[in-house]
């Protein structure tokens, strides 16, 4: 159990809320047989259209080795397609296919009740703990 040093630490703080938030989201996308990774990655394309595996990479917070894991994966199960970039052939760009566009549809619910949950769990579980923060941060 972390003691009340650890407890206040910024870092701390923020990665008990994101280790949190990701146990949630994990839950809610079994269902649809997606893992956390997977849904970003869905969703962004859905959002920004063809990316660039760079680009997705610093988007979506994966390192750039695991997400062609990933990309490989995705692409195996007809979520996502590599492309040839229409205006530089030599690259690659990771696109939506039709099965990803399905799950992208399909989970637009679960990102809308993660988020209420994510703004109650942040609100109720981390006030006090962000509420030091911001006053740490306004006096530094």
């Amino acid at each position: 159990m972390p003691g009340p040093a650890m407890k206040s630490q910024v870092g701390y703080i923020v990665a008990l809320a994101n280790h949190t938030l990701t146990l949630d989201l994990q839950e809610r996308l079994k269902p649809e047989g997606l893992t956390v990774d997977q849904f970003r990655i869905i969703w962004c394309l859905g959002e920004h259209g063809s990316l660039p595996m760079g680009e997705l990479a610093t988007t979506v917070l994966v390192e750039p080795a695991n997400l062609t894991k990933v990309i490989d994966r995705m692409a195996s199960e007809s979520l996502v397609m590599r492309v040839p970039d229409e205006n530089d052939r030599r690259r690659v760009l990771v696109t939506l296919a039709p099965e990803g566009e399905k799950k992208l549809a399909s989970a637009d619910a679960i990102l809308r009740a993660h988020d209420v949950y994510a703004r109650e769990m942040l609100s109720k579980e981390f006030s006090a703990s962000l509420g030091f923060l911001k006053g740490e941060v306004q006096t530094a």
